[in-house]
């Protein structure tokens, strides 16, 4: 039973609370991208974010105070720069590729529990990890005749998200939930102000009506469409994270991890209402694979820890 108490539901329906907004506000990245660049995105919503946050705390009298403030700054890094190359990769892959892909997550997590923890593992666990780089292969497709290591470069959130995760589980469990969330946004601010300060001090670096516009596009008078969009974005992305951070607090993470992936769901909904995207066969099949891998992984662990 993976309801094993009403934190462990609570808990869950909070996650999937916050994955149907997450799904649906990432969408707009879109919007976002035909305006601007990422890097100036990710600064003017953590300015957007920081100062709602800021806001709440001089109302509710609220101090915010580290208990391990160097493992803070890592755990925030880590997500900060998972969830950048998530944004990169939603602008040249459907979002519900690009969310299975950062959802690769429980096998790298997986993967460096073995390494790191020297935790024991068995024979379903090998072989979701083995199915989640065949569901990988599957939803990126690459060209033998044209292989890229850029096409693997989506794959790296995955690997930043699980470290974070690690991180959060082993050494931030007992933290502030206002902490990580304002170490988070704080963190997606700095990345984006340096962004676009190198793209300023070395404009050759910019480029203007490519494929990777929204990468190597500095700082632009924002519009209204961008501001608006921002703004809702960082609203929206603040209540979900704050949410996923609470319902891991308040439930056992091995329990209710199995229901981010209704995210990809969510995602991939409003990605056909929006933007009509369509997964052909194999995209669905690799994204079924991923999502069934971590499922086995999530269930198994979760089996494991409670024997």
């Amino acid at each position: 039973m993976i309801f094993k108490s009403s934190a462990t539901l609570r808990g869950g329906l909070m996650l999937i609370g916050s994955m149907s907004i997450i799904g649906l506000v990432d969408n707009f990245i879109l919007f976002i991208a035909d305006e601007g660049g990422v890097w100036q995105f990710y600064l003017m919503r953590a300015m957007i974010a920081c100062l709602m946050i800021s806001g709440y705390l001089v109302y509710r009298k609220h101090q915010l105070r580290a208990n391990h403030f160097w493992w803070v700054a890592l755990r925030s890094m880590l997500m900060a720069i998972a969830v950048l190359i998530y944004f990169i990769a939603i602008s040249f892959l459907p979002i519900a590729v690009a969310g299975a892909i950062l959802f690769t997550s429980p096998i790298f997590l997986l993967i460096f529990s073995v390494l790191i923890f020297r935790t024991r593992i068995g024979g379903w666990r090998i072989l979701a990890v083995i199915s989640g780089f065949v569901g990988i292969t599957l939803v990126l497709k690459p060209d033998p005749q044209d292989l890229n290591i850029l096409i693997l470069v989506p794959v790296l959130a995955g690997i930043m998200y699980a470290i974070g995760q690690l991180v959060t589980r082993h050494r931030c469990a007992n933290e502030d939930t206002l902490v990580l969330l304002f170490g988070f946004f704080l963190v997606t601010g700095v990345l984006g102000l340096l962004g676009v300060v190198v793209l300023s001090v070395f404009p050759d670096l910019q480029r203007v009506n490519t494929e990777d516009s929204f990468v190597s596009t500095g700082w632009v008078k924002p519009s209204g469409e961008f501001l608006f969009w921002t703004m809702i974005q960082a609203i929206g992305s603040l209540i979900a994270v704050s949410g996923l951070i609470r319902a891991y607090q308040i439930a056992e993470p091995t329990y209710i991890a199995v229901f981010e992936y209704s995210f990809i769901v969510f995602a991939g909904f409003w990605g056909w209402v929006i933007w009509n995207e369509v997964l052909d066969s194999t995209a669905i099949t690799g994204v079924v694979t991923i999502i069934t891998a971590g499922v086995i992984i999530t269930i198994r662990t979760a089996k494991s820890e409670a024997a």
